[in-house]
């Protein structure tokens, strides 16, 4: 396949992407994922056999969950160009029971992030921090919370085809509010670089790890979604309704929402521990 040809069609399959309202980590993410097809295909015609090949070859050198990513951006660029009869299956994986707690925020980690960015005087980091442990937003989905959903109290949130109403809570609201105002924002995303433009994921991550370390918090734990996380898991706490939270979350599966539940393994530990059946 020709310098030409490769080009042509990646950027077929990103106008496919953005067509699908996908976001644009996935997107590039995706578009890597491609060509490190192509890279392996060469001059060959995409086949069934072919795509195995490709496959088995993911599958000694990489995780099983990472290969399952790299043929999910394979699957939906076959889509693509009207080729379903040639997706691939996807390894079969043994889900784990447990959070892996090396990586996932906990509460006192949160409280001491947002102490370290009043320290250092990010307030903007300070906000936005709130608003993702408050809300449960995605990262994608924070160009949703302008001044006039502040001033509601909710955000309309409509995202690949789908619908839902965020709430924000009074306290929420009531400090959204204030850092809005101090920093002159009429309307529009609340949150926006110097230039005024909404923040993305990349200067978000950016200016977590200056606060993580400002915090003495482990940089693995400190990326948008571990917030969104640690939402779930509080507001199961409060109201144990799976079926809700999942809705709040914008999930189809709850079994997507299981996956933000599971519990460490200490915590199964002292729930073993009360079960006194050890006598």
């Amino acid at each position: 396949m020709s310098t030409a040809e490769s080009k042509q069609k990646i950027d077929h399959f990103r106008a496919y992407l953005i067509n699908m309202e996908k976001a644009d980590a996935t997107i590039a993410k995706y578009i890597r994922e491609l060509q490190q097809l192509f890279d392996f295909t060469k001059e060959e015609c995409i086949s069934k056999e072919l795509l195995s090949k490709y496959r088995e070859k993911l599958k000694g050198e990489y995780l099983p969950q990472t290969v399952n990513g790299k043929l999910n951006a394979v699957n939906a660029y076959l889509h693509s160009i009207g080729r379903s009869d040639l997706t691939i299956r996807l390894l079969r994986v043994q889900h784990t029971c447990f959070i892996n707690e090396n990586r996932e925020l906990s509460e006192k980690d949160y409280r001491k992030l947002l102490q370290a960015a009043l320290k250092i005087k990010d307030e903007r980091m300070y906000y936005l921090m709130l608003t993702l442990a408050g809300t449960g937003i995605r990262i994608s989905e924070l160009r949703y919370i302008t001044k006039e959903a502040v001033e509601t109290g909710r955000a309309e949130i409509s995202m690949k085809g789908k619908n839902r109403v965020v709430m924000l809570s009074s306290k929420l609201k009531k400090k959204l509010l204030k850092y809005s105002d101090k920093n002159s924002i009429l309307s529009g995303p609340v949150f926006v670089t110097r230039t005024g433009r909404p923040m993305d994921r990349s200067n978000i991550c950016h200016e977590m790890k200056r606060v993580c370390k400002e915090a003495d918090v482990d940089a693995h734990k400190v990326f948008p979604h571990n917030f969104r996380h640690l939402f779930a898991r509080v507001f199961y706490k409060v109201e144990k309704n799976i079926s809700h939270l999942a809705d709040i979350l914008g999930h189809s599966s709850i079994e997507t929402t299981r996956i933000y539940l599971m519990s460490s393994t200490r915590e199964y530990e002292n729930a073993l521990d009360k079960m006194q059946l050890i006598i």
